[in-house]
């Protein structure tokens, strides 16, 4: 494969400095790549593809017309971190999680970052993700915020920033564990050149995480994974997750609230049920307690949790710390919490809600990324460079009639990694999404998914915009022989 002719324009790219120059860390994996025969990579590309094919690696975009069920696209090319780099992103993800689970404990009991000006009142009354069902409520070990999937992406000078925080049901680790899987199948000895930090304890992690949480006195909790079922996006997820620690994977009707227990059915009659690892949203979890008309969790769930009974994650009520517009206030609520400066920075941030600031997003919206504050996956969102003036003038309507819903960035210049595209490679965008666990310890898993914008010129890497994904690789320290 011919490396020295691919083009790395004028982005921050991922495995070269300079045309035909590789970064550090990259040199290993580079020399393998070129010393294969013609034509190779390629086949190992189809291979790949044919394998996740096979397996069933799929996810769901609602409203396709070429179907719902598709396979997720995997770029065969891996993005490697180096450990020093790694080292800092660990350090300001375990600081940003902590703070945040502070202050979601402090939203639901007591106030004192409100009181205190840190947070305007008025934020939290109109987040569509604040649920006054958790006032006054304390889950396990006073952690909130179990499972988390947090967004960075590098600008034009390779500085890594958080672009958000995904607290509430964070999908796509399951992609980071298949990927690597596959790739030490097509790449087997690559990696026997570079010190791959492993990914494959990722389920007992998330078992221990689970289990510690669990009520007091329950020494062998029984665990269970809750999806909305087999038409949900991420139920290939779901499934994979309940299989790799051993839990059963459970729809609401698969349980019941008897004499003050969530009990699970089974073919033996009624198990009690100790933690639920849900994956639906807090309003569809319990009918009696957010939205009526919910058929997907379990009746009478909410009272049984608020009894200590029962354990969740991650909590009811953390979506009011992934709200976009509060987002802009997590740097000081690090100082405010843990007394430090932030590690890793925001992307600058307009929020709509303030007139100077949302002034200024409605006289540049043909240079800002705009987002609805409540929405993922791509959708509500208006990328300026890229728009028509019609759609421009649509986003100013939604702003100027809901300012709190809408929030503005800059354009970045996203840092680009190699694509192979037939026989020949292309530089596309790029972003991290790192899964981090909150049980005894707070644990990164290391690298995370890396998703890739594979329409020319896109800065959408969203799986349901076109997006795909590539295998991330932390190196240690230490060479290894043998990968995760």
């Amino acid at each position: 494969m011919d490396f020295d002719h691919y083009e790395t324009g004028t982005f921050f790219d991922e495995m070269f400095e300079a045309p035909g120059k590789p970064r550090g860390g990259v040199a290993p994996l580079l020399e393998r790549l070129r010393a294969l025969p013609p034509g190779d990579l390629v086949r190992q590309q189809k291979a790949a593809e044919a394998e996740l094919l096979q397996l069933g690696i799929t996810f769901t975009v609602y409203g396709s017309r070429e179907g719902t069920e598709k396979i997720f696209p995997f770029d065969v090319i891996p993005r490697i971190i180096e450990a020093a780099e790694w080292s800092r992103l660990e350090r300001g993800l375990i600081q940003r999680i902590r703070a945040l689970n502070l202050f979601v404990h402090d939203v639901y009991n007591g106030r004192k970052c409100i009181r205190d000006g840190v947070v305007p009142s008025e934020m939290i009354a109109t987040c569509a993700g604040y649920r006054p069902q958790c006032v006054g409520l304390k889950p396990p070990k006073d952690v909130w915020i179990h499972i988390t999937g947090t967004d960075l992406v590098r600008d034009h000078s390779g500085e890594y920033f958080v672009l958000e925080d995904n607290l509430r049901c964070p999908s796509g680790v399951s992609y980071v564990l298949k990927n690597r899987d596959v790739l030490k199948r097509t790449l087997p000895q690559a990696f026997l050149d570079l010190p791959v930090r492993p990914v494959d304890d990722y389920g007992h992690r998330l078992l221990d995480t689970l289990q510690y949480i669990a009520p007091k006195g329950v020494s062998r909790p029984k665990i269970v994974v809750l999806t909305p079922g087999p038409m949900n996006s991420a139920y290939f997820e779901h499934a994979f997750l309940a299989q790799q620690m051993g839990a059963e994977l459970v729809v609401g009707q698969d349980l019941v609230v008897l004499d003050g227990y969530v009990m699970m059915r089974t073919t033996k009659g009624y198990e009690r049920v100790d933690v639920i690892y849900r994956r639906i949203d807090d309003d569809y979890l319990d009918p009696l307690a957010f939205r009526p008309d919910s058929t997907l969790g379990v009746p009478g769930l909410m009272e049984v949790y608020r009894a200590g009974r029962v354990a969740l994650a991650n909590a009811p009520g953390t979506g009011v710390a992934d709200d976009k517009a509060l987002y802009t206030f997590v740097p000081n609520l690090i100082r405010y919490f843990l007394s430090e400066e932030p590690i890793l920075s925001n992307v600058p941030t307009f929020v709509c809600w303030d007139k100077e600031q949302r002034d200024h997003v409605l006289g540049n919206l043909e240079s800002l990324v705009v987002k609805a504050v409540n929405q993922a996956g791509g959708y509500g969102m208006l990328v300026g460079p890229h728009s028509t003036k019609a759609e421009q003038d649509k986003f100013a309507l939604l702003i100027r009639d809901n300012p709190r819903d809408y929030i503005a960035q800059p354009t970045l210049a996203l840092s680009r990694a190699p694509v192979l595209f037939d026989d020949s490679l292309e530089g596309r965008h790029v972003d991290l999404r790192p899964y981090i666990l909150h049980g005894r310890e707070v644990y990164v898993l290391p690298g995370g998914l890396t998703r890739v914008a594979l329409k020319k010129g896109s800065l959408v890497v969203n799986s349901s915009q076109g997006g795909g994904s590539k295998d991330t690789w932390v190196l240690g320290t230490i060479p290894a022989r043998k990968a995760g």
